[in-house]
């Protein structure tokens, strides 16, 4: 299936077209300034709004410090649970109800790049690729990550 990306960082807005596939949109609240380092511009809940074919959906992406486990984010949306979670420095693993679908990878730029377990359904595939793109992919492990906060504390 043949997925569309617009995404939109500074204006905060993400929308998933293609022939088949349901609209996903999310938006990020009018006047809230980005952050720099989420394609989207925020990994608050309070500040996101996301559509799935027309239906609200709930969106609760974790804040993102430490722990690989930290940068996932969860939706409910068509009676499923879908839960976006770093598994490398680049990929995220994409699950539906628990169940692994596959893995995805995006650097933010609006391009996601997937690799299924199994045949996704749309709904799958289009707000998968929703979460790579207006949330990136991937995390450094905490073992790094804790050293670099290490070394930015006693370096001079």
């Amino acid at each position: 299936m043949h997925v569309d990306i617009a995404l939109d960082g500074p204006a905060g807005t993400l929308r998933i077209t293609g022939p088949g596939l349901p609209d996903v949109e999310l938006v990020r609240a009018p006047g809230a300034p980005p952050d720099a380092h989420t394609p989207i511009g925020t990994r608050r809940a309070a500040l996101l709004t996301l559509t799935v074919d027309g239906a609200p959906a709930v969106i609760r992406p974790s804040r993102g410090r430490l722990l690989r486990r930290s940068y996932r984010v969860d939706v409910r949306a068509g009676g499923h649970r879908y839960r976006l979670v770093p598994c490398s420095y680049a990929e995220s693993r994409l699950s539906r109800d628990g169940r692994r679908l596959g893995t995805l990878d995006s650097t933010g730029d609006g391009r996601v790049t997937d690799d299924w377990d199994v045949e996704p359904t749309p709904l799958d595939l289009a707000v998968g690729t929703a979460l790579a793109a207006a949330f990136g992919t991937g995390a450094a492990p905490w073992w790094e990550t804790a050293g670099d906060i290490v070394g930015e504390l006693i370096a001079p």
